[in-house]
């Protein structure tokens, strides 16, 4: 089974480690890595090339809009934040789906199914 290849971008560590926990039991992830700002965001993508990635919008003197609307079109972006008010302009701005910090974790596997179709003949339900 191929594994879906995922790098975290947020500015917050804690939100960053709160989303690797949450992804680490999921079978068919794996977490490539983290980036705080759209720099290191950008090379990381060039290094990994990510299958998906979760955005922060707000990170620190950065918007992840920018991010967005420069990553290519074969990457998919789930949008993860604190602010509801984001939603419509990231889709608007292609993102793929849109996750309210705290993550439910519920809603986030549902996420994952949504994105990768059929990459997975089986996809464990959360306990």
């Amino acid at each position: 089974m191929s594994k879906i290849k995922i790098i975290i971008i947020d500015d917050e560590r804690l939100a960053r480690k709160e989303l690797v926990f949450l992804l680490k039991d999921i079978q068919g992830v794996v977490v490539q890595g983290e980036a705080d700002n759209i720099k290191d965001a950008i090379e990381l993508i060039a290094a990994k090339n990510p299958d998906l990635i979760l955005l922060d919008i707000q990170l620190s003197r950065e918007n992840g809009f920018d991010l967005l609307k420069i990553l290519p079109a074969n990457i998919k972006v789930i949008c993860v934040t604190a602010y509801p008010e984001y939603a419509q302009k990231a889709f608007e701005e292609n993102a793929t789906d849109f996750l309210l910090k705290p993550v439910d974790p519920k809603r986030l596997k549902s996420a994952l199914k949504s994105i990768m179709g059929n990459a997975f003949e089986k996809f464990p339900d959360y306990p």
